[in-house]
């Protein structure tokens, strides 16, 4: 018997919702992001890989930059349609005509406080407005989206005119603006509900998440006979940003069993793409692509997933249909199944008692406030078991020097005994952390890992504050690894780290 939580609206089932992203322009708008025309030439190649069905590749009219930026995308042979925006303004819609985008989105305030406030027009001139700039899109021979920006606070008589009037001009496809992000989920499905019982062509929502319920609003627009939603990567955009897109192609394939174009196992891979873009980083928390989105580290929750993954994850999505991978974490809520899970792992079978010690010791680092890494648990259960294994390293380090400055490339290099045999590596990065760890790494030959994990603590106060660094690192066989070292100087301390990683990875491997 199902609970409630799991019910499907029939309605929904099987129903294709196509997902516009908007990434590129509105998520560009994140106050402090600014990508090159190659790194959004990157995110559009991604999106098409993803399966996005139309992209709003940017508002050409903005700057020369931004123009050359749709061009080159939509040169670029994509399998996805390519949008660009602009006002209910000539210039503007010549603009994107230009450029050669598949659809303009045209747009024009119709709220009083924004139409009063801002572009001081009169309804009747807003009216017009709007109707002339989608029969020129028309008649140019592109598709035509037509916004009224600011929706949900417009007066519903004159919205549901100014939607009829496009209509007649033979608009392709109406948007619905939460510009604000104020409405809420029901006030929109409400909205979406009589906008769909006056008009006849598809419907788009584009939600704001001023008060976190972006994706929500998205959703309830679906059932209210939305056809269309746009979304961002990692919730990017003005102010709070806009509705996620891995929330919202989640929401809808995993809860309400309706359809996409979405290849749902790259939404995590996509995610890590835009972030290291952007240079906007996500919360460990945030759903789905998050780092934290499959971990568990409560001893009830970890004893359950471990038995049977649904007991205490959602059940109708699994990490694997996003990319990700399930996590068991170790700290003060850790429970005994997690830890002897973790040791087996890599090769150390403890009797109860020595288990029960491992437990003790484990928990007593997280209540000191520490995270407990895969490093520092090996460490304990090696000295109580009395295991062998650390007593030979796979890599000894010997030496680190790093060269730096505001003319000079970062350079490292790297002195080390790998498996018997001196090495020197050098490399070079965006700083002496980066170029030194990039050093190690290019020491190990055949044998290959990458960053999973990288986090830097100050632990004492003053310029010659100690440093913490805890690094995770990754095999080409999928295990993760975290180690961490403590140091004056957060390079070598950076090194340590890694080599100590990487010393258990290869450790652990040489148990089986």
């Amino acid at each position: 018997m199902r609970g409630i939580a799991f019910y499907i609206i029939e309605s929904l089932r099987d129903k294709r919702i196509s997902i516009f992203d908007t990434t590129l322009r509105d998520g560009e708008q994140t106050p402090g992001v600014s990508l090159t025309q190659d790194d959004k030439l990157l995110v559009a190649q991604q999106l098409d890989k993803l399966g996005v069905d139309i992209i709003e590749a940017g508002f050409p009219m903005s700057s020369e930059g931004e123009r050359c930026s749709v061009k080159k995308i939509t040169d670029a042979g994509l399998n996805l349609q390519i949008c660009g925006l602009s006002r209910v303004i000539r210039s503007d819609i010549d603009s994107c005509l230009d450029c050669g985008v598949d659809m303009v989105h045209t747009f024009v305030s119709t709220s009083d406080v924004q139409r009063i406030s801002t572009i001081k027009k009169s309804r009747d001139e807003v009216y017009k407005m709007a109707v002339d700039a989608v029969e020129y899109i028309k008649d140019h021979g592109a598709k035509c989206m037509f916004s009224a920006m600011d929706a949900t606070r417009t007066d519903i008589d004159y919205l549901i005119s100014i939607y009829k009037g496009v209509e007649e001009a033979h608009c392709d496809i109406i948007n619905v603006p939460d510009t604000v992000g104020v409405s809420v989920p029901s006030a929109t499905y409400k909205l979406i509900s009589e906008i769909a019982a006056n008009i006849k062509i598809p419907i788009d929502v584009h939600c704001h998440n001023d008060f976190g319920l972006a994706v929500a609003n998205s959703l309830a627009a679906v059932e209210a006979g939305a056809s269309q939603v746009q979304v961002t990567i990692n919730s990017l955009g003005e102010r709070a940003g806009n509705a996620d897109l891995a929330g919202t192609v989640m929401g809808l394939h995993s809860l309400y069993g309706a359809k996409t174009n979405i290849k749902t196992q790259y939404i995590v891979e996509t995610s890590h793409m835009v972030e290291k873009l952007t240079g906007v980083r996500m919360p460990p928390t945030m759903p789905i692509v998050g780092e934290n989105a499959f971990a568990h580290e409560s001893g009830i929750h970890t004893h359950g997933v471990l038995v049977r993954s649904d007991t205490f994850e959602p059940g109708v999505m699994t990490p694997e249909m996003v990319g990700h991978r399930r996590r068991i974490v170790l700290g003060k809520h850790a429970g005994k199944h997690a830890v002897k899970q973790s040791l087996e792992c890599a090769g150390l079978h403890p009797t109860d008692a020595q288990l029960n010690d491992v437990l003790r010791r484990v928990k007593d680092i997280g209540d000191k406030g520490k995270r407990v890494t895969d490093a520092d648990l090996y460490a304990i259960a090696e000295s109580i078991i009395g295991a062998t294994s650390k007593g030979e390293q796979a890599i000894i380090l010997k030496e680190v020097s790093v060269m730096t400055g505001n003319i000079i490339t970062p350079t490292a290099t790297v002195k080390a005994t790998v498996k018997g045999r001196e090495l020197l590596g050098a490399n070079t990065g965006v700083g002496p952390v980066d170029a030194a760890l990039k050093a190690v790494t290019g020491i190990l030959g055949d044998y290959k890992v990458k960053l999973r994990d990288f986090r830097i603590e100050a632990i004492s106060g003053g310029s010659d504050a100690l440093a913490e660094v805890i690094i995770g690192v990754e095999d080409e066989k999928g295990r993760v690894v975290s180690a961490r070292s403590t140091n004056e100087d957060i390079v070598l301390a950076s090194v340590e780290a890694l080599v100590a990683a990487i010393n258990q990875l290869i450790s652990a491997q040489d148990r089986f």
